[in-house]
């Protein structure tokens, strides 16, 4: 596909079913006169993987109109120039004027750089901009830190966690037991056997006699993770509250093991708490709030999908009597109102392979489909998307009736209830070709 097919898809994506901006692509309805804002977009498109698009003759109502060729030449020469003279590197854009349902449209295509972080001319490599949720946003120290090392081709996961230990050690801080379970292997009897298997996953990594654990065996295997200078922070946290506020809570709880071999006990001990007893005819029983579904799936969204190079800030599951919050580092890279109809972005891929590998979790881009799924068989209010400066958030609720959901729980059901069915839909006709 051409950068031109590609944006004329982006676009159509972007307006249907319902209309919004994504971070592939911005609409424009006229020529700005904000030099710098101008320059900014250009460099978050060029920061991003893929580069992006700004398209001419589309209004913030989605509305369309055709764009004359007295605008085009003066929206190419200005973008141009800017492109040339405001950034560091300079960044190459291409433009077509192309026809969409009956429209003359102006598209710039700014590819994306090999050389990260773009950023402004005027000031330093920490004047970089990104997208996030279809909005330019200027980049943290964090982020811009994690773009370079990502440019060079270093992921996160590749990184050692500890280096130098022997194979004692390894198995001591690794549990391996968790790992052969879950991956349905028979146990070696040796230990160098196991520390084989461990090392063709590159979760462990030859060095001489010894070994490094890399951040990829910690992440999902350690039995503490707090063993492990750096990854301190990515223990999940569960925080239980008396009250619909924050004020009044039982002590925080930092369940340390990894998240491959922690997940289940990370699930068992939100159900718990969240389950109350009923009695039906004469016998009691104890039925869970939410459906496990869709909390397992929402769960392993926050774990897989957050931004590991951000530092000093858990993964938090909060637990109140009329909702559970979930949080996890790093905005997403989609926009959450597109959640469900957009293909699949994650930051950590190799994570959410493994763990789909192992059943704890659905395939990628499928986990937000079952957990709405989920939701709605249960009868349940819509759970809420929340995109913050450094985190995302999900909430879900407990069963209301109609007359207690308020205007937007109405509003938000609706939205993702026709995105679901509209996906639903397109999965009956691709698979009737």
């Amino acid at each position: 596909m051409n950068w031109k097919e590609r944006a004329i898809k982006c676009l159509n994506e972007s307006l249907y079913p319902v209309p919004s901006e994504r971070n592939e692509i911005d609409w424009k309805s006229g020529l700005s006169s904000k030099t710098d804002r101008l320059a900014q977009h250009l460099c978050a498109f060029s920061n991003l993987e893929g580069g992006g698009f700004l398209v001419y003759g589309v209004n913030d109502d989605a509305s369309l109109f055709s764009v004359t060729k007295e605008q085009n030449d003066e929206i190419i020469k200005k973008l141009g120039n800017i492109a040339r003279h405001n950034l560091r590197p300079s960044v190459a854009l291409e433009h077509a004027t192309l026809d969409f349902n009956g429209n003359a449209l102006l598209f710039i295509h700014i590819p994306g750089n090999t050389e990260k972080p773009v950023y402004m001319r005027n000031g330093t490599i920490y004047d970089s901009y990104r997208r996030s949720a279809g909005q330019t946003v200027k980049m943290n120290r964090q982020e811009v830190k994690q773009l370079i090392a990502e440019s060079q081709g270093l992921l996160f996961h590749e990184q050692t966690a500890l280096t130098d230990v022997t194979a004692d050690e390894v198995l001591r801080l690794l549990d391996y037991d968790c790992y052969f379970q879950l991956a349905k292997r028979n146990l070696p009897e040796s230990k160098t056997a196991i520390l084989e298997t461990l090392a063709n996953e590159d979760f462990i990594i030859r060095k001489g006699e010894n070994w490094n654990i890399s951040n990829l065996g910690a992440l999902l295997f350690a039995r503490d993770l707090t063993k492990f200078k750096g990854l301190q922070y990515k223990t999940l946290r569960i925080i239980i509250y008396t009250g619909k506020g924050r004020i009044d809570a039982h002590p925080e709880l930092d369940f340390k093991e990894g998240y491959a071999c922690g997940f289940e006990h990370f699930i068992q001990f939100i159900m718990e708490r969240t389950s109350v007893e009923v009695i039906e005819k004469v016998f009691r029983e104890t039925k869970s709030v939410y459906p496990e579904r869709t909390v397992r799936e929402l769960l392993a969204n926050s774990l897989i999908h957050q931004d590991l190079w951000q530092s000093g800030t858990h993964i938090m599951v909060e637990i109140f009597p009329d909702r559970i919050e979930m949080t996890s580092p790093g905005t997403p890279l989609v926009d959450i109102n597109r959640f469900i109809d957009t293909p699949p972005k994650s930051r950590n891929e190799k994570i959410a392979i493994l763990m789909h590998n192992f059943d704890l979790c659905e395939l990628r881009g499928s986990g937000i489909d079952r957990a709405i799924e989920a939701v709605e068989k249960a009868i349940l209010p819509a759970p809420k998307f929340i995109k913050g400066d450094f985190y995302t958030k999900v909430v879900i609720y407990p069963k209301k009736t109609f007359a207690d959901m308020s205007k937007d729980d109405r509003i938000r059901a609706f939205v993702q209830d026709t995105f679901h069915q509209g996906k639903i839909l397109q999965y009956q006709h691709t698979a009737s070709l």
